[in-house]
């Protein structure tokens, strides 16, 4: 009998319709309260009862998406004996030096030794190293095009891009609102840079989370009684560098940083 392992899986077995019969606000809402065990499958009035009782073990094993990270982490570790440092530091945007391969991640110098073990000068959190490690391991090392696009557009962001607006885009605004200096310390703290006009927004923002995978940020402010919004962009290039679900979890844990940042100088 197979267990859910992740929210996504739910939400794949729901009709999207956002009909609240199950008193969540909307089909995302009720698969994330599904994963983390607040609510039972069986509970969405509109789903076959020959799907749920497939599914009757439920969610994995109750635990929090930093633990489902901190799994995945400690798996790509594990792997990264396998990888000939030297030849992906070439292929990636790094360097190697005694016996390091080295990245820079938003301005910030992070190296991975071949025990898959971190050196660096900023914080280590799950959501940043999981990427890193993954870029590593599977990143083809392809330049980017400079045609960026929404995650909906890349060939696997479909199935992600609710999931990647509620857990990033939508926090990320929320900042942005609050914390008026959310823009310039993220040139000055994380080597970002302020780009010309793109799809009509007030400010835009290249940060470079990985060499060969830059992400264009986009703010509008309010004006005349719109409200503000604000939308992250891919090169189209990002999927041969990086897998979905590590984009996903990238932007997931960019939010909780500037969320962190804001709480404590907003």
């Amino acid at each position: 009998m197979p267990q859910i392992q992740n929210a996504m899986e739910v939400f794949k077995l729901l009709d999207k319709s956002n009909c609240r019969q199950c008193e969540e606000a909307t089909c995302l809402a009720f698969a994330a309260s599904v994963f983390k065990g607040a609510r039972q499958l069986s509970e969405c009035p509109k789903l076959d009862p020959e799907i749920v009782s497939q599914y009757d073990g439920g969610p994995a094993k109750a635990r929090t998406m930093d633990q489902d990270a901190e799994e995945a982490l400690r798996r790509m570790q594990g792997q990264i004996a396998g990888i000939d440092l030297a030849e992906a530091a070439e292929r990636l945007g790094g360097r190697c030096d005694n016996g390091k391969l080295t990245l820079r991640t938003l301005g910030k110098e992070f190296s991975v030794d071949s025990h898959g073990r971190f050196i660096t000068d900023i914080h280590v959190h799950a959501w940043i190293a999981g990427p890193v490690l993954a870029y590593i391991l599977a990143g083809e090392g392809k330049t980017p095009s400079g045609n960026w696009v929404p995650l909906r557009e890349l060939e696997g962001g479909k199935d992600w891009y609710r999931f990647f607006s509620h857990q990033c885009e939508k926090p990320l605004k929320a900042v942005a609102d609050t914390y008026t200096d959310l823009f310039e310390d993220m040139v000055h703290l994380f080597n970002g840079q302020r780009v010309g006009q793109h799809f009509d927004a007030d400010i835009g923002l290249v940060l470079y989370p990985l060499p060969k995978l830059p992400l264009l940020v986009c703010y509008w402010k309010p004006d005349e009684g719109m409200p503000s919004d604000l939308h992250l962009f891919f090169d189209d290039t990002a999927e041969a560098n990086l897998k979905i679900e590590a984009i996903y979890s990238l932007g997931t844990g960019l939010a909780l940083m500037f969320e962190k940042i804001a709480q404590r100088h907003g």
